[in-house]
């Protein structure tokens, strides 16, 4: 009875093509998850009084890292026998428009180019590790959500099969049951983290500390995702044999280590805010006294 309710979801991936060039849903999503996280770090820098002209070497270090580590990510967790296997399968590691993102790889990328930048670029404006993953774990819910979109307009990442009424019928994917739009699921858990997490920055930042944002990413978001994978398809072969797939394996470290963040945020009690040093005012000396008068 609940199928005459089900969703026909038959959308065309791309938007229009011209020749061999297209542009699809999913490129614009994420692209737009990119400029929007631009625009909230621009807020961010000038609440604490950073200089926005980090933000074009910020976006330019997170877009690399992303597209790499999430490529990598799915190349060596999910499918390594095909592209270890062969030189063909091998190569096509570097091409990440056939198809194959993985977000923990991503998540991992992320970080170490983090490091990276505030190793480069904190001493001298004052921000550390955990203040730029802080504020960072802002901007990737949105952008996640955006992300989770666009598996939605390519039909790929869905659950299985469901008697509610609001399941997804892919025909695209020559689906004819109802299944699990797990791409709403995480999308709408991820805005909602973000929205939680965005409100806390703006109300309550001076009674934070640092490590807070970052420690409740972690476990708000790899904690959904792990409950979630619970109805969605195995993505490759290998997860029909496994109690839990590798999207929830690999979502555990990342749950504990949001913990351990907010250990650190507890114990450490640094302010989440940047602490500018005030710089001292130096006292005239007696003969700089003398020759100005």
């Amino acid at each position: 009875m609940f199928e005459t309710l089900a969703i026909h979801w038959n959308m065309n991936p791309e938007i229009f093509s011209i020749g061999p060039v297209s542009l699809r849903w999913y490129s614009l999503l994420f692209i737009s998850g990119f400029i929007l996280g631009w625009y909230i770090f621009k807020w961010f820098f000038k609440r604490e009084g950073v200089p926005v002209t980090l933000l074009d070497p910020l976006l330019y270090t997170l877009l690399i890292g992303t597209i790499v580590g999430a490529r990598l990510g799915h190349c060596l967790f999910y499918q390594p026998d095909y592209y270890l296997g062969s030189w063909d399968g091998f190569w096509e590691i570097f091409m990440p428009w056939k198809g194959g993102l993985a977000s923990h790889g991503g998540t991992i990328a992320l970080i170490i180019a983090m490091w990276w930048f505030s190793r480069h670029y904190g001493r001298k404006y004052d921000f550390d590790f955990v203040w730029i993953l802080d504020h960072l774990a802002i901007a990737v819910c949105f952008a996640a959500t955006f992300i989770r979109l666009g598996n939605l307009f390519n039909s790929e990442i869905y659950g299985e099969v469901t008697s509610l009424p609001w399941g997804f019928v892919f025909e695209l994917r020559g689906e004819t049951e109802p299944k699990h739009p797990t791409q709403l699921y995480e999308a709408l858990s991820y805005f909602l983290l973000g929205v939680f997490q965005i409100l806390m920055y703006k109300y309550r930042l001076p009674k934070l500390h640092r490590g807070f944002f970052i420690g409740t990413f972690f476990i708000g978001c790899f904690g959904m995702r792990f409950i979630i994978e619970f109805i969605k398809q195995p993505q490759v072969m290998f997860e029909n044999d496994m109690t839990l797939n590798m999207g929830q394996w690999l979502s555990i470290p990342f749950v504990l280590l949001g913990i351990g963040f907010l250990i650190y945020s507890h114990i450490k009690k640094q302010p989440a805010a940047i602490v500018h040093p005030q710089k001292q005012k130096q006292t005239p000396t007696h003969y700089a006294k003398s020759i100005s008068k």
